[in-house]
Protein backbone atom coordinates (compact mmCIF):
# COMPACT_ATOMS: atom_id res chain seq x y z
CA UNK A 1 0.00 0.00 0.00
CA UNK A 2 1.41 3.36 -0.95
CA UNK A 3 1.41 6.14 1.62
CA UNK A 4 2.96 9.01 -0.31
CA UNK A 5 0.93 12.20 -0.48
CA UNK A 6 2.22 14.62 -3.12
CA UNK A 7 0.42 17.63 -1.66
CA UNK A 8 1.00 17.01 2.04
CA UNK A 9 4.11 19.16 2.08
CA UNK A 10 2.19 22.00 0.51
CA UNK A 11 -0.47 21.76 3.20
CA UNK A 12 2.11 21.95 5.96
CA UNK A 13 3.75 24.96 4.29
CA UNK A 14 0.58 26.91 3.87
CA UNK A 15 -0.60 26.24 7.38
CA UNK A 16 2.32 28.45 8.34
CA UNK A 17 1.10 31.27 6.30
CA UNK A 18 -2.21 36.75 7.87
CA UNK A 19 -5.02 39.58 9.26
CA UNK A 20 -8.72 40.59 9.09
CA UNK A 21 -11.43 43.23 8.52
CA UNK A 22 -14.15 45.21 6.79
CA UNK A 23 -15.06 48.91 6.71
CA UNK A 24 -14.15 52.02 4.77
CA UNK A 25 -11.20 54.37 4.42
CA UNK A 26 -8.28 55.08 6.78
CA UNK A 27 -8.24 58.15 9.05
CA UNK A 28 -6.40 60.86 7.03
CA UNK A 29 -4.63 62.30 10.08
CA UNK A 30 -2.78 59.03 10.71
CA UNK A 31 0.75 58.59 9.43
CA UNK A 32 1.30 55.40 7.38
CA UNK A 33 3.38 53.87 10.17
CA UNK A 34 0.70 54.68 12.78
CA UNK A 35 -2.06 53.22 10.61
CA UNK A 36 -0.12 49.98 10.13
CA UNK A 37 0.70 49.78 13.85
CA UNK A 38 -2.95 50.25 14.83
CA UNK A 39 -4.07 47.48 12.46
CA UNK A 40 -1.40 45.22 13.94
CA UNK A 41 -2.65 45.98 17.45
CA UNK A 42 -6.19 45.03 16.42
CA UNK A 43 -5.13 41.49 15.53
CA UNK A 44 -4.79 40.74 19.24
CA UNK A 45 -8.58 40.44 19.78
CA UNK A 46 -9.14 37.89 17.00
CA UNK A 47 -10.73 34.63 18.15
CA UNK A 48 -11.53 33.22 14.69
CA UNK A 49 -11.19 34.12 11.03
CA UNK A 50 -11.97 33.05 7.51
CA UNK A 51 -9.61 33.88 4.66
CA UNK A 52 -8.67 33.20 1.06
CA UNK A 53 -5.12 32.69 -0.20
CA UNK A 54 -3.57 32.73 -3.64
CA UNK A 55 -0.15 33.12 -5.16
CA UNK A 56 3.12 31.28 -5.63
CA UNK A 57 4.87 29.16 -3.00
CA UNK A 58 8.48 27.90 -3.18
CA UNK A 59 8.67 24.47 -4.85
CA UNK A 60 4.88 24.14 -5.04
CA UNK A 61 4.30 26.86 -7.64
CA UNK A 62 0.85 28.43 -8.00
CA UNK A 63 -1.59 27.65 -5.21
CA UNK A 64 -5.02 28.81 -4.13
CA UNK A 65 -7.19 28.02 -1.16
CA UNK A 66 -9.69 29.09 1.47
CA UNK A 67 -9.72 28.41 5.20
CA UNK A 68 -11.69 28.88 8.41
CA UNK A 69 -9.75 28.96 11.67
CA UNK A 70 -10.67 29.10 15.34
CA UNK A 71 -7.93 30.42 17.62
CA UNK A 72 -9.70 30.47 20.99
CA UNK A 73 -10.54 28.71 23.24
CA UNK A 74 -8.97 25.81 21.31
CA UNK A 75 -7.29 25.60 17.93
CA UNK A 76 -9.28 24.22 14.99
CA UNK A 77 -8.97 24.69 11.23
CA UNK A 78 -10.56 23.64 7.98
CA UNK A 79 -8.71 24.46 4.76
CA UNK A 80 -9.14 23.54 1.12
CA UNK A 81 -6.36 24.21 -1.38
CA UNK A 82 -5.22 23.35 -4.86
CA UNK A 83 -1.67 23.16 -6.25
CA UNK A 84 -2.29 24.49 -9.75
CA UNK A 85 1.21 23.72 -11.05
CA UNK A 86 1.34 20.14 -9.75
CA UNK A 87 -1.38 18.74 -11.95
CA UNK A 88 -3.91 18.61 -9.10
CA UNK A 89 -7.41 17.85 -10.36
CA UNK A 90 -9.16 18.55 -7.08
CA UNK A 91 -8.63 20.51 -3.88
CA UNK A 92 -6.95 18.93 -0.90
CA UNK A 93 -8.70 19.48 2.42
CA UNK A 94 -6.91 19.85 5.73
CA UNK A 95 -8.70 19.67 9.07
CA UNK A 96 -7.13 20.33 12.43
CA UNK A 97 -9.37 19.27 15.31
CA UNK A 98 -8.92 17.60 18.71
CA UNK A 99 -5.13 17.69 18.39
CA UNK A 100 -5.16 15.69 15.18
CA UNK A 101 -4.54 16.73 11.58
CA UNK A 102 -6.51 15.13 8.75
CA UNK A 103 -5.52 15.33 5.09
CA UNK A 104 -8.19 14.50 2.53
CA UNK A 105 -7.87 14.39 -1.22
CA UNK A 106 -11.08 12.71 -2.28
CA UNK A 107 -10.56 10.33 -5.19
CA UNK A 108 -6.86 11.16 -5.41
CA UNK A 109 -6.30 10.15 -1.80
CA UNK A 110 -8.39 7.00 -2.23
CA UNK A 111 -6.05 5.80 -5.00
CA UNK A 112 -3.10 6.09 -2.62
CA UNK A 113 -4.78 4.70 0.50
CA UNK A 114 -6.75 1.61 -0.57
CA UNK A 115 -10.05 3.45 -0.72
CA UNK A 116 -9.57 5.63 2.37
CA UNK A 117 -10.20 9.29 1.63
CA UNK A 118 -8.48 10.79 4.69
CA UNK A 119 -5.15 10.36 6.43
CA UNK A 120 -4.80 11.14 10.14
CA UNK A 121 -1.72 12.56 11.85
CA UNK A 122 -2.09 12.37 15.63
CA UNK A 123 -0.48 15.43 17.24
CA UNK A 124 -1.42 14.63 20.84
CA UNK A 125 1.96 13.16 21.71
CA UNK A 126 4.03 15.75 19.86
CA UNK A 127 5.40 19.09 21.06
CA UNK A 128 3.10 20.83 18.58
CA UNK A 129 0.09 18.99 19.97
CA UNK A 130 0.96 19.91 23.55
CA UNK A 131 0.95 23.59 22.60
CA UNK A 132 -2.27 23.68 20.60
CA UNK A 133 -4.42 24.78 23.56
CA UNK A 134 -2.03 27.44 24.79
CA UNK A 135 -2.97 31.00 23.69
CA UNK A 136 0.09 32.68 22.23
CA UNK A 137 2.00 29.42 21.84
CA UNK A 138 4.57 28.97 19.10
CA UNK A 139 2.39 26.27 17.53
CA UNK A 140 -0.50 28.69 17.31
CA UNK A 141 1.70 31.31 15.67
CA UNK A 142 2.73 28.83 13.01
CA UNK A 143 -0.90 28.32 12.05
CA UNK A 144 -2.22 31.87 12.50
CA UNK A 145 -2.04 34.09 9.38
CA UNK A 146 -3.20 37.11 11.42
CA UNK A 147 0.26 37.20 13.03
CA UNK A 148 1.94 37.68 9.65
CA UNK A 149 -0.36 40.55 8.73
CA UNK A 150 1.52 42.59 11.34
CA UNK A 151 4.91 42.24 9.65
CA UNK A 152 4.75 45.60 7.89
CA UNK A 153 5.38 47.19 11.29
CA UNK A 154 8.98 46.07 10.80
CA UNK A 155 9.44 48.31 7.74
CA UNK A 156 11.03 51.73 8.05
CA UNK A 157 9.81 52.91 4.64
CA UNK A 158 6.04 52.43 4.99
CA UNK A 159 4.12 54.66 2.63
CA UNK A 160 0.56 55.14 1.49
CA UNK A 161 -0.20 54.03 -2.05
CA UNK A 162 -3.84 55.16 -2.24
CA UNK A 163 -7.39 54.01 -1.61
CA UNK A 164 -8.72 50.82 -3.20
CA UNK A 165 -11.75 48.55 -2.92
CA UNK A 166 -11.14 44.98 -1.73
CA UNK A 167 -14.07 42.54 -1.67
CA UNK A 168 -16.48 45.48 -1.83
CA UNK A 169 -14.78 47.22 1.10
CA UNK A 170 -13.05 50.62 0.84
CA UNK A 171 -9.46 50.31 2.05
CA UNK A 172 -6.22 52.24 2.21
CA UNK A 173 -3.25 50.57 0.56
CA UNK A 174 0.18 50.76 2.23
CA UNK A 175 3.51 49.29 1.14
CA UNK A 176 7.00 48.84 2.51
CA UNK A 177 10.08 46.63 2.64
CA UNK A 178 11.88 44.94 5.51
CA UNK A 179 14.42 42.25 6.34
CA UNK A 180 13.92 39.52 8.90
CA UNK A 181 16.53 41.22 11.07
CA UNK A 182 14.53 44.47 11.00
CA UNK A 183 11.34 42.59 11.74
CA UNK A 184 12.93 40.86 14.73
CA UNK A 185 14.27 44.19 16.00
CA UNK A 186 10.77 45.69 15.83
CA UNK A 187 9.57 43.14 18.40
CA UNK A 188 11.61 44.67 21.22
CA UNK A 189 9.33 45.92 23.97
CA UNK A 190 6.36 43.86 22.78
CA UNK A 191 4.38 41.57 25.07
CA UNK A 192 6.06 38.18 25.51
CA UNK A 193 3.22 36.22 23.86
CA UNK A 194 3.25 38.57 20.85
CA UNK A 195 7.01 38.23 20.46
CA UNK A 196 6.75 34.45 20.66
CA UNK A 197 4.00 34.32 18.03
CA UNK A 198 5.82 36.48 15.53
CA UNK A 199 9.24 34.97 16.23
CA UNK A 200 7.94 31.53 15.24
CA UNK A 201 6.81 32.87 11.87
CA UNK A 202 10.15 34.60 11.42
CA UNK A 203 11.95 31.29 11.99
CA UNK A 204 9.75 29.60 9.38
CA UNK A 205 10.86 32.14 6.79
CA UNK A 206 14.48 31.73 7.86
CA UNK A 207 14.16 28.00 7.12
CA UNK A 208 12.80 28.89 3.68
CA UNK A 209 15.78 31.16 3.05
CA UNK A 210 13.80 34.37 2.61
CA UNK A 211 15.76 37.35 3.93
CA UNK A 212 13.97 40.39 2.52
CA UNK A 213 10.29 41.08 1.86
CA UNK A 214 8.16 43.54 -0.01
CA UNK A 215 4.77 43.78 1.69
CA UNK A 216 1.51 45.44 0.72
CA UNK A 217 -1.33 45.86 3.21
CA UNK A 218 -4.90 47.04 2.66
CA UNK A 219 -6.48 48.45 5.84
CA UNK A 220 -10.21 49.13 6.23
CA UNK A 221 -12.09 51.86 8.09
CA UNK A 222 -12.21 49.76 11.25
CA UNK A 223 -8.40 49.83 11.34
CA UNK A 224 -8.10 46.15 10.50
CA UNK A 225 -6.14 44.53 7.71
CA UNK A 226 -8.49 43.39 4.98
CA UNK A 227 -5.75 41.99 2.74
CA UNK A 228 -1.99 41.66 2.56
CA UNK A 229 0.57 40.45 0.06
CA UNK A 230 4.10 39.25 0.85
CA UNK A 231 6.83 38.80 -1.75
CA UNK A 232 10.34 37.47 -1.36
CA UNK A 233 12.91 35.06 -2.80
CA UNK A 234 13.35 31.74 -0.99
CA UNK A 235 16.09 29.16 -1.47
CA UNK A 236 13.76 26.97 -3.55
CA UNK A 237 11.88 29.57 -5.54
CA UNK A 238 9.82 32.74 -5.33
CA UNK A 239 7.29 33.46 -2.62
CA UNK A 240 4.36 35.69 -3.57
CA UNK A 241 1.26 35.11 -1.46
CA UNK A 242 -1.88 37.21 -1.02
CA UNK A 243 -4.20 36.67 1.95
CA UNK A 244 -7.68 38.19 1.84
CA UNK A 245 -9.76 38.15 5.02
CA UNK A 246 -13.43 37.42 4.48
CA UNK A 247 -14.69 37.66 8.08
CA UNK A 248 -13.54 37.23 11.65
CA UNK A 249 -14.75 36.46 15.19
CA UNK A 250 -17.60 34.31 13.88
CA UNK A 251 -18.27 30.70 15.00
CA UNK A 252 -16.01 28.11 13.39
CA UNK A 253 -16.95 24.45 13.84
CA UNK A 254 -14.65 21.73 12.57
CA UNK A 255 -15.43 18.01 12.85
CA UNK A 256 -13.25 14.97 12.29
CA UNK A 257 -14.03 12.85 9.18
CA UNK A 258 -15.96 9.58 9.68
CA UNK A 259 -13.66 6.93 11.16
CA UNK A 260 -14.44 4.47 8.34
CA UNK A 261 -12.91 6.90 5.82
CA UNK A 262 -9.70 7.55 7.76
CA UNK A 263 -6.30 5.85 7.50
CA UNK A 264 -4.38 6.49 10.73
CA UNK A 265 -0.70 7.10 9.98
CA UNK A 266 0.36 5.63 13.35
CA UNK A 267 -1.56 2.43 12.63
CA UNK A 268 -0.03 2.19 9.15
CA UNK A 269 3.45 2.34 10.61
CA UNK A 270 2.59 -0.38 13.13
CA UNK A 271 1.42 -2.62 10.27
CA UNK A 272 4.61 -1.97 8.33
CA UNK A 273 6.76 -2.77 11.35
CA UNK A 274 4.85 -6.01 11.93
CA UNK A 275 5.14 -7.16 8.31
Amino acid sequence: MRTSIPVAGLGALLLAAGAVGCGSGQSPEMTPAAAVAKAAKNTEDITSLRYRMSGTAPESGRVKGEASMRLKPTIAMSMKMTALDQGATEAVEIRLVDKAMYLGGGAEMAKEMDGKTWMKFDLSGSDAGKELDQPGSTSQAEQNPAAESTFLTGAKDVKKVGTEEVEGVETTHFTGTFTLAELRASLKGKDASIRENREKSIKQYEKMGVEKFTMDTWIDGDDRTKQFRMKGQADKGPLDMTITFLDYNKPVNVTAPPAKDVADLAELFKELDAS
